[in-house]
């Protein structure tokens, strides 16, 4: 499979280049997760990373390359956003 070096910003990791495997498609995971061991014992803490461009390229707008950055909520999971399956908006009580 392939590598890319990529890197992050932010967080424990900023500054580091790490190599990503590539998808089928050529880019990097969309999401990184690292977990760090606690040193008591304890369940590991991990750290999220999400992937956003590193540059866009003049002409066309094109991701020229991708890195990634801490989030600091560190979601674990997204999930597919189906058109179908929104979350409906909250009403309001009536008066």
């Amino acid at each position: 499979m392939k590598s890319e070096d990529t890197p992050f910003e932010g967080g424990p990791m900023d500054g580091r280049v790490l190599p990503v495997l590539l998808g089928p498609t050529g880019h990097p995971p969309k999401t990184y997760r690292i977990p760090v061991p606690d040193p008591a014992g304890g369940p590991p803490t991990v750290l999220v990373y999400r992937r956003v461009p590193r540059g866009h390229s003049k002409r066309l707008g094109l991701p020229q390359g991708w890195k990634y950055a801490y989030d600091p909520e560190g979601e674990t999971h997204r999930g597919v956003r189906w058109p179908w399956s929104r979350t409906p908006a909250p009403t309001e009580p009536n008066e």
